[in-house]
């Protein structure tokens, strides 16, 4: 009997034959994510469609030494879903039910596989809103947005994925089945684990359920775009705006970005002037369908010559279009081979920064183009290198591993985080000591003793 047929005897113990995928191309597409420098090799793709599965599963695992790697919409760019040891890939994809809806608690319950959008969508149609939002919404699902904490578009104003999480069902690698918090707004009862699993990567266990609070939907979202010449302006509006205006999204784009957006999609540019930087800004009315106030703090930045042109929608379907110049760049760099980071440093010193950085290619690695944006308001810059025709892909990859250490060196100048959004994974793994003490990767390293004390969950990543 070969390996594989091993493997499926013994998970058929648990799971049926429609539950499990062991053929080369289900492997090769489970067991990875956007990243695009790992090679996949996953010995089996199982989807459990309940909790109590995956506790028998785990009881397999730790028979035959077997590893797991827990996968949902596989969007992340930092290697966190990689399967490339011959681990057992854990698909959320059928645990994708939406269970309860507390109305009175403005509340819902739901499997880990639900996808993003999908709980937007029943929140709106509860006349609610779950405000988190990015632009894998459509395929990433819950359970990894609560893994890797995610961000998105609206922090500024709504926070991440953790101020919106009040209960969370696990299964840690003993295996323990925990419910953690139970949909609670206040519990003043000690540790509150939920919180540990939040952002923890899948390292501790397996998030098979969560309870997440709605709120209010805005009646409308208003859109401005705005040419701005320098970072110190872009900061300028900015410490401007919180003071008169309520923000829930303040995202960059360069001026290279949508030279490469526009390039691609055979569309205009949004505004008349070439400027440096484009400013995106959102404001959302619960009283009307539009926003004076932004429309009055727009004629306060351009007579005082922070911004040298703006377009501010009128409806929807403008504010929509002006969304797509942010939410489409990534698309339009993906002929490039784009290697991407994500980091975050203080909205205050992103000028600061940005020229270091830009110092350090120019002087060391002066082939490479660098395109900028991000959600500058919550200090979050997006880094893409694009690759030289000229370069293998695996020479570009070392080459950017190799700016990396000198990239961190920067942040950590500035006490930042190598990863705002996409958490650590394989990716950054050996770079964490540029965000973290090794006191606290130690305790990191503790803390997953106790929880997945055979090392059964997403083994190698994080640390």
């Amino acid at each position: 009997m070969s390996s594989q047929d091993k493997v499926e005897k013994a998970l058929l113990q648990v799971f049926d034959t429609s539950d499990i995928r062991l053929d080369p191309a289900s492997l090769q597409i489970y067991a990875k994510d956007w990243t695009t420098y790992y090679q996949p090799k996953a010995s089996a793709v199982v989807f459990p469609r309940e909790s109590a599965q995956i506790e028998d599963l785990v009881r397999l695992c730790q028979k035959n030494r077997w590893k797991l790697v827990p996968s949902g919409g596989r969007t992340g760019l930092s290697g966190g879903a990689v399967a490339k040891d011959a681990e057992i890939v854990l698909s959320f994809e059928k645990m994708n039910k939406i269970l309860d809806f507390y109305e009175g608690d403005a509340q819902i319950r739901c499997q880990a596989g639900v996808v993003t959008q999908v709980i937007q969508d029943f929140a709106s149609e509860k006349g609610l809103f779950y405000p988190v939002d990015f632009s894998s919404s459509g395929s990433s699902m819950i359970g990894g947005n609560i893994a890797t904490n995610a961000g998105g578009i609206r922090v500024l104003k709504y926070g991440n994925t953790r101020n919106w999480v009040t209960g969370l069902e696990v299964v840690t690698g003993q295996p323990k089945r925990l419910q953690l918090n139970n949909g609670l707004l206040k519990n003043a009862t000690g540790y509150d684990f939920r919180h540990l699993f939040i952002g923890s990567e899948g390292s501790l266990g397996a998030i098979t359920e969560a309870q997440l609070q709605l709120t209010r939907r805005p009646l409308s979202q208003t859109v401005a775009l705005l040419a701005v010449a320098s970072w110190e302006d872009i900061l300028e509006i900015f410490k401007l705006a919180k003071k008169s205006i309520d923000l829930s999204a303040f995202e960059v784009i360069s001026e290279l970005a949508i030279e490469k957006l526009c390039s691609a999609s055979k569309i205009p540019k949004p505004l008349q002037t070439n400027p440096k930087l484009y400013l995106l800004m959102e404001t959302e009315s619960y009283q009307s369908e539009s926003t004076p106030a932004l429309e009055s703090f727009l004629d306060e930045i351009l007579t005082h010559e922070l911004a040298s042109d703006g377009s501010l929608s009128q409806n929807s379907q403008q504010a929509a279009e002006l969304w797509s110049y942010r939410e489409n760049i990534s698309e339009s760099l993906a002929p490039y081979k784009p290697y991407k980071n994500d980091v975050a440093v203080r909205p205050s010193q992103i000028p600061s920064f940005v020229r270091d950085l830009e110092q350090l290619v120019k002087e060391r690695y002066g082939g490479l183009e660098v395109v900028w944006f991000g959600h500058v308001g919550d200090g979050n810059l997006h880094v893409n290198i694009l690759k030289p025709d000229s370069y293998s892909i695996e020479e570009f990859v070392e080459l950017c591993r190799k700016l990396d250490s000198e990239h961190f060196k920067i942040i950590s100048k500035y006490r930042g985080s190598i990863s705002a959004e996409h958490g650590v994974g394989l990716s950054k793994r050996d770079f964490l000591h540029f965000s973290r003490s090794s006191e606290e990767i130690q305790y990191m390293r503790e803390i997953k003793k106790i929880f997945d004390p055979f090392e059964i969950f997403n083994p190698g990543k994080i640390f």
